[in-house]
């Protein structure tokens, strides 16, 4: 697999469209920092990581409308890919749908926020945006 982080994007997409309510995902390290931000922002319900095997695996409950069976996350869109990196200062930093979405960044300090980087004065390579 050459782009782990567009497999973890896709197969939330994938199980978002389809109305499931639990994805299992192969763990990696910066995986896991995306779930946990995806968390704490209230785009997923829950999530638990499993050792099974050499690699383990992430297990996500997606958060859904309890009226209208909406999903919490619109859209997920992949920003650096391997052939083509995105890197920004934190002067230049993007804003995601004026403000209400986040862009999940790989900083010096490890993976966080598009605010939260700019409040700490840091730059890095823009994964992807998430509404």
């Amino acid at each position: 697999m050459t782009d782990p982080i567009a497999d973890y994007l896709t197969r939330l997409r994938n199980a978002i469209k389809a109305k499931h309510r639990v994805v299992e995902i192969p763990a990696s390290n910066l995986k896991k920092e995306i779930t946990k931000i995806l968390f704490e922002k209230g785009y997923i319900l829950n999530y638990k990581f499993e050792e099974d095997g050499p690699q383990g695996s992430i297990k996500i409950a997606l958060k859904y409308d309890p009226v209208n069976k909406v999903s919490s996350i619109k859209s997920l869109t992949r920003i650096s890919t391997p052939g083509l990196r995105q890197y920004v200062g934190y002067r230049e930093m993007p804003r995601v749908l004026n403000g209400l979405g986040i862009a999940i960044l790989s900083t010096s300090k490890g993976v966080m926020t598009d605010k939260e980087a700019k409040e700490q004065k840091l730059g890095g390579e823009v994964l992807c945006y998430i509404y």
